[in-house]
């Protein structure tokens, strides 16, 4: 059985430099970059020793017949030794993220920036020191039963796609969908992958039971019961889990098999695209995909700086759930699966296989007039469910009619003016037998007077 790994890149970090930021800002210092490596942040785990007990002489003989058994220590905690990670300062951002500039979500603060919305990061962690992250985490939980912070990065990057503060007036490019929500912390894991089954559903238990609204999970894992259960409970709670698609190697295209949680009912499964649109080659296909984000050459936050050529549908997911807590806070009588619906109806439409109903588009999501029951059908068209009947979207304009319209409409302005000039001289020609009309000159005795 395959473990639970962190769906970032095509079975990776990728930490390679990207266009919006300058060409040494997506090195990492405590992280290699490029495909396939192994991020040297992931911790070292330092097993206690002990020693063969010995049985402590006493004055007297014992007079049992066997001598007694001195019990070990109990088993200490492991320790975990997380390697500093630093990324890039804010100026080495030298243009607005394409992320940012194609969801245009900060549209949608003018009615929301995700206020009064939690939203838990099943991850790595979250290293709550960095400047946008600062203050914003309410909880933290460790189901590795070692430290909450954040040993390679991945829940950070995650975190600051769905929340980084607002930070522009110091020239922080950078920010978050939803900079107003709360966030949890709920880490599973140390490393960007675990075989351990138990400890991914315990974390995301952890976060319904302590009011997640929106629960992401950038995790590609195999179906398990225990995970199945964790995700009905959760629904159970009323929080929305968004999920990566997960990822696929090149040399695995075709063969790749389902990523859970993102294939259960009921959870928001999101593919990852590039600056194009088009759904990236590492996006995995036969995983169920609900829409698609922005999921190549992103830029995020890690350390106390910032990393950019991240790649991989775990960032996708955090665009999508970014929205998920924009409509919640904005509509917050709505249970999961009709905010879910909402985001599917008002998605920009399928581009092909694995793209789902299309582009998250947040200020639809979140401003559409929409009945609260309506639900997209198979082609992303929105139908009405028992009977209710949503509002269209407004169609696309007819040039050509309205082009034919205004033609015909300027020619009756001008026949009307045409009727009414000749309906005034016409009467005057016929009184004076069409000829033409003559002033008077005035004569020496007019001037006298």
């Amino acid at each position: 059985m395959r473990g639970a790994r962190l769906a970032a890149g095509a079975g990776s970090l990728a930490l390679a430099s990207v266009l919006a930021i300058a060409p040494a800002a997506s090195a990492v210092r405590g992280a290699p970059a490029g495909p396939g490596a192994r991020p040297q942040a992931a911790p070292t785990t330092t097993k206690p020793t002990t020693k063969k007990p010995t049985q402590k002489p006493t004055a007297k003989p014992s007079t049992s017949a066997t001598p007694k058994k001195t019990e070990p220590p109990a088993p200490t905690q492991p320790k975990v030794q997380c390697n500093k990670l630093e990324g890039q300062p804010a100026s080495a951002i030298t243009a607005e993220p394409w992320a940012q500039r194609r969801l245009d979500f900060e549209q949608a603060w003018e009615i929301t920036r995700g206020r009064g919305v939690t939203v838990a990061v099943v991850d790595s962690g979250i290293g709550s020191d960095h400047p946008q992250l600062r203050g914003r985490v309410a909880a933290s939980f460790d189901a590795t039963n070692t430290t909450t912070a954040d040993c390679i990065g991945h829940g950070t990057q995650v975190a600051g796609i769905i929340g980084g503060a607002d930070l522009r007036e110091k020239k922080v490019p950078f920010v978050g969908v939803a900079p107003q929500a709360k966030l949890l912390n709920a880490k599973f894991t140390n490393e960007s992958s675990t075989s351990d089954s138990t400890q991914l559903p315990r974390a995301i238990e952890w976060a319904a039971l302590h009011g997640a609204k929106v629960i992401n999970v950038s995790v590609d894992a195999p179906d398990s019961a225990a995970l199945r259960a964790a995700v009905r409970a959760a629904q159970r709670r009323d929080a929305l889990i968004v999920a990566s698609a997960g990822n696929v190697a090149q040399d695995q295209r075709g063969k790749e098999s389902a990523a859970y949680p993102a294939s259960y009912k009921g959870v928001l499964s999101v593919a990852a695209v590039d600056e194009a649109g088009t759904i990236s080659n590492f996006s995995n296909l036969k995983t169920r995909i609900d829409v698609s984000a922005p999921g190549q050459n992103v830029i995020s936050t890690i350390g106390n700086g910032y990393v950019g050529g991240l790649q991989g549908t775990s960032f996708g997911a955090p665009y999508a759930a970014g929205v998920a807590a924009l409509v919640r806070a904005s509509h917050p009588r709505l249970n999961y699966q009709q905010v879910i619906n909402r985001i599917l109806v008002t998605a920009e439409g399928g581009n092909g296989q694995g793209s789902g109903h299309g582009m998250i588009s947040p200020m639809q999501a979140v401003s559409a007039v929409l009945d609260p029951n309506v639900q997209p059908d198979q082609t992303g068209a929105a139908r009405p469910l028992s009977g209710a009947v949503p509002i269209a979207k407004r169609p696309p304009v007819d040039h050509r009619s309205r082009n034919i319209g205004l033609a015909v409409a300027g020619g009756a302005l001008g026949l009307a003016l045409l009727v009414a000039c000749g309906g005034a001289v016409i009467p005057l020609g016929r009184r004076r037998g069409w000829k033409p009309g003559r002033a008077a000159l005035p004569t020496a005795t007019d001037d006298q007077d």
